[in-house]
C-alpha cells in the first residue's frame, strides 16, 4: 500500500457502505429490485416510443434519451454493487474503475441537459404552438442530442485525465460502492484539490446553467399562460417534467455537495445518499411518465 501503483493492472478495493456492512443481503435485494424495476420500467418506455407512430413528437424524443441514459446509469454501478454485495467481490481493476467513473459522471451531465431540452420543448409547445414542429424538427433535435453529448465529453474527458494521472500510492481502500471521483483521488499520493476544484466547479457550472435555463423556460412558460383558461391544462402538460425534475436536481446538489464540503455528516450516509441519487430517478422516471402522460399510458395498454 506504501508503494505507488499506476499499472493497468493494479485494483482498487470497493468497500460498500461503511459501518452497515453486516446487512449485505438486506442492501442487495432493495437495489437488485429498483434495478429491476429501472430496466423493465426504462424498456417499456424504449418499446413503446419505438413502435407506436403516434410518439414521434420531440418531447417523446427527448423521454427515449432520457430512459437511454438512466439504463446507462444503473447498469455502470449496480451489477457490481450486487457483486459486493452477494458474492464479496470487493475488488476492480484499475481500468474498469475509471471507466465506470467516466459513465457515471458523464450520463449525469447528459441527463441534466436531456431535462433542460425538455424544459425548451414545454416552452416551444405552450408559448409557440404553431411554430413547435417547425423550431423543433428532426435536424434540431439531432443538434440539441450532439450538444449534450460534446459538452458531457467536454465536462469529463479533463477530469477523467486528472484522476487517471495521479500516482496512487496509499491504502486502495474506496469509501464507496462504484468508483467516485473524489473518493478515488483521495487515495493520491500528490494533493488531489485540483482535480477537486475543477469537479466542483464543472458540476456547479452545469447544474448552475440548466437550472437557470429551465427556470427561464418555466419563467416564461407562466407569463404566457397565467390568467388564461388553458393555464391549468399547461401546467399539466408540465407535470411530468417538474416532478423529474426535482427528483434529479435535489438529491443530485445535495450529494455533490455532502461529498465535498459535508465533513459533519457520517460516510455511510454520503454513500447511501450518493447510491441514491444516482439509482433513485433512474428507477422512477418511467413510474412517473408512465402513470401521468397520458400517450404512454395508452400506448402501454395498446402494446399490451
Amino acid at each position: 500500500a506504501s508503494e505507488p501503483f499506476d499499472c493497468p493492472n493494479s485494483s482498487f478495493v470497493l468497500m460498500g457502505v461503511p459501518s452497515l456492512e453486516v446487512f449485505p443481503t438486506c442492501l442487495g435485494i432493495l437495489f437488485c429490485l429498483g434495478y429491476i424495476i429501472t430496466l423493465v420500467g426504462n424498456g417499456v418506455v424504449l418499446l413503446v416510443i419505438g413502435l407506436d407512430n403516434s410518439l414521434r413528437d420531440p418531447i417523446h424524443c427527448f423521454l427515449a434519451m432520457l430512459a437511454i441514459i438512466d439504463v446507462v446509469m444503473v447498469t455502470s454501478i449496480v451489477p457490481k454493487m450486487l457483486s459486493i454485495f452477494w458474492l464479496k467481490s470487493t475488488e476492480i481493476s484499475y481500468m474498469a474503475c475509471f471507466v465506470q467513473m467516466f459513465l457515471v459522471h458523464s450520463t449525469t451531465s447528459l441527463e441534466s441537459g436531456v431535462l433542460l431540452a425538455m424544459a425548451v420543448d414545454r416552452y416551444v409547445a405552450i408559448c409557440h404552438p404553431l411554430r413547435y414542429q417547425a423550431i423543433l424538427n428532426r435536424q434540431t433535435i439531432a443538434q440539441i442530442g450532439l450538444a449534450i453529448v460534446v459538452r458531457a465529453l467536454l465536462f469529463m474527458v479533463p477530469l477523467t485525465g486528472m484522476v487517471t494521472n495521479l500516482p496512487y500510492c496509499r491504502s486502495r481502500v474506496v469509501p464507496h460502492l462504484y468508483c467516485e471521483h473524489m473518493a478515488v483521488a483521495k487515495l493520491a499520493c500528490t494533493d488531489p484539490r485540483p482535480s477537486r476544484l475543477y469537479s466542483v466547479a464543472g458540476s456547479s457550472l452545469i447544474v448552475g446553467m440548466d437550472m437557470a435555463f429551465i427556470a427561464v423556460s418555466y419563467g416564461m412558460i407562466l407569463k404566457t399562460v397565467l390568467g388564461k383558461k388553458s393555464c391549468w391544462k399547461a401546467f399539466s402538460t408540465c407535470g411530468c417534467h417538474i416532478c423529474v425534475l426535482l427528483l434529479y436536481y435535489i438529491p443530485g446538489i445535495v450529494s455533490i455537495y455532502a461529498q465535498q464540503f459535508g465533513s459533519g455528516i457520517s460516510m455511510h450516509a454520503q454513500v447511501l445518499l450518493a447510491d441514491l441519487y444516482l439509482t433513485l430517478p433512474t428507477m422512477l422516471n418511467p413510474v412517473i411518465y408512465s402513470i401521468r402522460t397520458k400517450q404512454i399510458r395508452q400506448a402501454v395498454l395498446r402494446m399490451l
